[in-house]
């Protein structure tokens, strides 16, 4: 479900989960109880990539209407913690974005403070709103701390995916490389990263960029997220859910 190795003090996290690396419940306990553990660990930085044509699709649909209410119920607060425990590391993390990137993916990838993509051809975006359900407040965030407000509203609004070339223009990447190099030149970015600032420094430094964010959650969570548990649940029982996956399977 997770690798994990060290190379030359830098931890290479790879999400090895299925075709595409969706992102399931399990999967989401994984990534946190990873990333909580590294938080605390002698590490000097980490990289966050995937396995096979995909860094990660974004959410396993199927699961959710599968499951249905009481999956979803535990679901989302696991998909908003698995980005919260990426995004508030204290350490350097550097995503290097082997495939596709979508929705949930691309939030996972623009919670870490760089982000390396594949060339060759791989989608990026966040297609959340076309499924018929919103995201959580969480994502949100994170994605306008990353790519800025206005960036983040027109990729939401939006709905679709680009291509390495058009997410690297839209600021969704920092760096594109080849397919053959997007580890190492992840892992190279990362080490750059833990060596020139001092570790509580850099810490600091991302806490304190950090910190209108988590104001911000503070505040608007208690509202928002039962909310969004509200659509998401009648995104599955009305079927809109169903829906577009089965158009998706169609194509």
């Amino acid at each position: 479900m997770i690798e994990r190795k060290d190379v030359g003090g830098v931890a290479v996290v790879r999400l090895a989960h299925g075709k595409v690396n969706a992102l399931d419940l399990e999967l989401l306990q994984a990534i946190t109880a990873t990333f909580r553990e590294l938080d605390r660990a002698d590490h000097a930085a980490i990289v966050l990539t995937g396995s096979g044509r995909a860094f990660s699709a974004g959410v396993d649909l199927w699961r959710i209407v599968d499951g249905g209410p009481d999956y979803v119920r535990a679901f989302l607060p696991a998909l908003s913690a698995a980005f919260l425990a990426v995004f508030t590391s204290g350490k350097p993390v550097v995503a290097a974005v082997n495939g596709h990137a979508i929705a949930g993916g691309a939030i996972l990838a623009c919670a870490c403070d760089r982000r390396l993509m594949d060339d060759s051809g791989g989608q990026f975006g966040v297609t959340e709103l076309r499924v018929g359900v919103p995201f959580p407040p969480v994502a949100l965030e994170i994605l306008g701390h990353a790519i800025g407000e206005r960036s983040a509203r027109d990729a939401v609004l939006g709905a679709g995916t680009v291509p390495p070339r058009d997410a690297y223009r839209r600021g969704y990447v920092d760096e594109l490389v080849t397919a053959e190099e997007v580890t190492a030149a992840a892992i190279a970015a990362a080490r750059q990263l833990g060596s020139a600032v001092p570790a509580d420094t850099y810490r600091f430094a991302k806490a304190q960029l950090r910190r209108p964010v988590e104001e911000r959650l503070v505040r608007l969570r208690p509202e928002l997220d039962p909310q969004v548990e509200a659509l998401w649940l009648r995104g599955v029982e009305d079927g809109r859910i169903r829906r577009y996956m089965e158009q998706v399977a169609r194509r």
